[in-house]
């Protein structure tokens, strides 16, 4: 793949918290698009899922999941994935998207998105995963990202190698997260640019903004601060080389007004403007 003339582009979208159901639903606010988790929503039935319907109404979605775990040696969970499928037919997301990493190992949940070796059987491992979701599903998926705190001593290439060679092998999509790419850098002493020079833009479909905890030595991917400077250079950076992709800003904790985050939105839509005016 190597052209992005057939990649959708949905704008700038928002995470979907709890927290603004109100206010969107009261005000409609002018974003373009919103991301769900899809674990919050696969129960039948209850206030989540009633409010997500109204939200539904008016704006396009995706979902996003942290629990597919589809780094483990476990096989993979098909309760899961049937819960999954059946939220999707009610969506009806733009698509569906997870992690690159494993959550948890004989049937235990470590809630925490876990890194891979670096290693060819590694790589196969997943993408054969991958391909079975795909399969199940209908449709092809959306990987991102992790950030991380360790590297393996098995590890025969580079994150972003390794990222690439899994996408290839599945034939999937990338959801490349510019903060996580950040903090890995940070934590493993990389540049991120060269990260980004790597992937291939056809398989690039969004985009993830956040903030972080940076704690000195090392930083940790929280979600619960603004989007920091270096972050946003790094998302011009990536506009520039890989074009227009459908963006959006996650906050996970310490929770702000909407408007905040909104005004956060714009920042981002103000960079990917202004290199869209560079390269005219």
């Amino acid at each position: 793949m190597n052209s992005t003339e057939h990649r959708p582009y949905l704008g700038f979208g928002l995470g979907l918290r709890p927290d603004h159901y109100p206010h969107i639903i009261e005000h409609k606010p002018d974003v373009d698009w919103f991301e769900i988790l899809s674990e919050n929503y696969m129960v039948p039935g209850g206030k989540p899922l009633v409010h997500l319907d109204q939200i539904r109404a008016d704006y396009p979605m995706v979902m996003h999941g942290v629990s597919m775990s589809i780094g483990s040696t476990d096989p993979l969970d098909y309760d899961y994935l049937k819960d999954l499928k059946a939220l999707a037919d009610h969506v009806q997301p733009e698509w569906i998207s997870d992690h690159l990493c494993w959550t948890g190992v004989h049937g235990t949940n470590m809630h925490d998105l876990l890194p891979m070796p670096y290693t060819e059987e590694a790589a196969e491992h997943i993408a054969a995963k991958i391909r079975e979701v795909q399969d199940y599903l209908g449709q092809r998926i959306l990987i991102e990202n992790v950030s991380s705190y360790l590297t393996y001593k098995q590890s025969e290439m580079t994150e972003w190698e390794f990222y690439n060679l899994v996408i290839e092998k599945a034939d999937a999509l990338m959801l490349l997260d510019v903060n996580n790419i950040y903090v890995s850098g940070f934590n493993h002493q990389f540049d991120p640019k060269e990260y980004i020079d790597t992937v291939d833009p056809a398989r690039v479909w969004q985009h993830h903004l956040a903030g972080h905890t940076n704690h000195g030595e090392y930083i940790i991917d929280t979600h619960d601060h603004p989007i920091i400077d270096p972050v946003w250079e790094l998302y011009e950076y990536t506009v520039a080389k890989l074009g227009p992709v459908s963006t959006m800003i996650e906050r996970d904790d310490n929770i702000p007004p909407f408007e905040e985050l909104y005004d956060e939105l714009q920042v981002a839509k103000g960079i990917a403007q202004k290199v869209q005016e560079q390269a005219a």
